[in-house]
């Protein structure tokens, strides 16, 4: 099976940072895509940014300039640098990866989540 481990969520006042991280490991081929969704409370959980193998990026508009998805040397991270946070940034942030496993099947799997709070 495969885990994503995220972290780097936290409390911030407006106008401050964070960095998220996530880690996956496992019986990983290979990964297609990661990304970071959000849900906030009762709303549905939203994209926030993915990243391709290739390398690819694409951000929700409401983030577009303010966040950044990157992968790590490894290939199996993904971190999210947002910066210029808003209160309405605040939500849980989950990990997602789309994994190639070593016995053939593509799955999805999703982190654990990790709570970002913006303060005003």
């Amino acid at each position: 099976q495969v885990q994503l481990v995220e972290s780097g969520g936290g409390l911030v006042q407006a106008g401050g940072s964070l960095r998220l991280s996530c880690a996956a490991s496992g019986s990983i081929f290979s990964i297609n895509a990661m990304g970071w969704y959000r849900q906030a409370p009762g709303k549905q959980r939203e994209l926030v940014a993915i990243i391709t193998s290739g390398g690819s990026t694409n951000y929700a508009d409401s983030v577009k300039g303010r966040f950044t998805i990157s992968r790590g040397n490894a290939k199996n991270t993904v971190y999210l640098q947002m910066n210029s946070l808003k209160p309405e940034d605040t939500a849980v942030y989950y990990c997602n990866a789309d994994v190639r496993l070593f016995a053939g099947p593509r799955v999805d799997y999703w982190g654990q989540g990790t709570q970002v709070t913006v303060s005003s």
